[in-house]
């Protein structure tokens, strides 16, 4: 039989925190408009989302989620896939991806120099120190229309690195950039995602339609600001 690879976007936001559509309308559209064989819906320090979403792709058999967060630590932004329950903000970013490996979960970092670019959503990065901490995968693309610099530094930090695998997301806050960055993984499932990982042989890959999906963030800029002041809220809360 022939060898299968397949697309998964591993960064998402929903409303549960500074996303513009719910859990259940991302996998709609996942399943519906996109050729994504895996998700995962990664809020803010929270998997309610995740949650949501897994239930909703019950109704669509040729998609499949992971449960994620994008968890803040004090040195930036992690993101834990196949995750059980919440893990804190504020904790080192040696503590954080503890907390995702002692899940049986998946620490990736997240846009590892976007700090080094313009960006309106305050992103904090690990860029520097990527070296002094111990995880499984580097996100290399992401498709966000800000971070085209960003994205070049981490190719080259990912190409002088040993040991990590490449990833790929979209970081969505708008439903029509779900799919527009992604990762390539051998197989068709989230099992098979895990393990092409762990296997070191995932690549990041860019879908077009970079400045349709940049004119789009910036008109519902003010929106996407609303929901992060939400999502702010709710983590000072807890």
């Amino acid at each position: 039989m022939p060898e299968v690879w397949s697309k998964a976007d591993l960064h998402i936001h929903s409303t549960q925190s500074d996303g513009l559509a719910t859990p259940e309308e991302i996998v709609t559209y996942a399943a519906t408009r996109t050729d994504l064989k895996v998700i995962a819906v990664t809020d803010h320090n929270t998997i309610e989302g995740g949650l949501r979403a897994l239930d909703a792709a019950s109704d669509h058999p040729g998609l499949e989620v992971v449960v994620g967060a994008e968890i803040t630590s004090k040195w930036g932004h992690i993101l834990g896939l196949y995750l059980t329950a919440d893990i804190p903000a504020g904790l080192s970013a040696h503590d954080t991806i503890g907390a995702i490996n002692e899940q049986g979960g998946i620490a990736i970092i997240a846009h590892p120099f976007a700090n080094r670019a313009f960006g309106p959503f305050g992103l904090k990065s690990l860029g520097n120190k990527i070296d002094e901490v111990a995880f499984q995968a580097m996100e290399v693309y992401n498709s966000s229309p800000y971070l085209v610099y960003a994205n070049r530094l981490a190719s080259k930090a990912f190409a002088a690195g040993q040991g990590i695998a490449a990833t790929g997301g979209s970081d969505a806050h708008v439903l029509q950039a779900v799919g527009r960055g992604y990762t390539l993984f051998r197989g068709t499932s989230a099992d098979d995602l895990r393990l092409s990982i762990d296997e070191l042989e995932t690549h990041a890959h860019a879908q077009r339609g970079g400045m349709s999906i940049a004119w789009r963030y910036m008109m519902r800029y003010p929106a996407i600001r609303r929901q992060q002041a939400i999502n702010s809220e709710r983590c000072r809360a807890h």
